[in-house]
């Protein structure tokens, strides 16, 4: 199976997939971190999105689009941020282009986000901790001719309690204590292993299942 993982430059999916026999290939504008440069396309992913890809998952970027981004939306003295009204649009464009893109199987993953609310409600939502994350990360996943995915092992995750007593998911709190911001992007953007394992056990299971069907 030839899959594309957009936007993505830690490789995690991608090599998830590789380990099961796909052609994956990640594609991002940022040089991959995931060591296999081999499997990487580096650029602008909607230039190749309808090159017959059997699937699609992509992670666009969340900066415009998750929920807690939309203070930004307008300035201190309640006028409209214009700036930040068109990369919101433009960036769910971006996430239209993909839905729209020519392909029978598609997973777009996406924190809590104005997907929702602009385009639709996404199919599932899962959290690492069902996958052995320790997180509470709440991922949505908005779905084309592919089925939802089951937990694969549940375990309850860390927190960490400040010395004033507040509760943060542990990973949460400890990606906050990056300083440097776009760090601290793409390490809270980077997909748990175990999510990334159970996309290509069942639904690289379930492609080779409808494969055999169809022959």
């Amino acid at each position: 199976m030839k899959v594309l993982i957009a936007c993505e430059e830690s490789q995690e999916v991608c090599k998830a997939f590789r380990s099961k026999g796909h052609e994956a290939y990640s594609c991002d504008i940022q040089p991959c971190s995931g060591g296999h440069p081999e499997w990487h396309i580096q650029g602008d992913v909607l230039e190749i999105i309808n090159n017959k890809w059997d699937m699609i998952i992509a992670h666009p970027p969340c900066t415009y689009l998750c929920v807690s981004g939309a203070r930004w939306l307008y300035n201190k003295d309640g006028t409209k941020n214009f700036d930040r009204w068109t990369k919101r649009n433009k960036s769910l464009n971006f996430v239209r282009a993909i839905m729209d893109s020519k392909c029978d199987k598609i997973a777009i993953e996406n924190p809590i986000s104005c997907i929702s609310t602009e385009i639709r409600k996404p199919e599932q939502i899962i959290r690492p901790f069902e996958f052995g994350g320790n997180s509470t990360k709440k991922t949505c996943l908005w779905l084309k001719g592919l089925p939802p995915l089951n937990p694969t092992n549940i375990i309850e995750p860390e927190i960490h309690i400040t010395k004033t007593g507040r509760i943060y998911d542990k990973w949460w709190f400890e990606t906050s204590l990056i300083q440097d911001l776009a760090e601290r992007s793409k390490a809270r953007s980077k997909t748990f292993p175990g999510i990334a394992k159970a996309m290509a056990e069942q639904w690289g299971a379930d492609f080779s299942i409808q494969t055999k069907l169809d022959i």
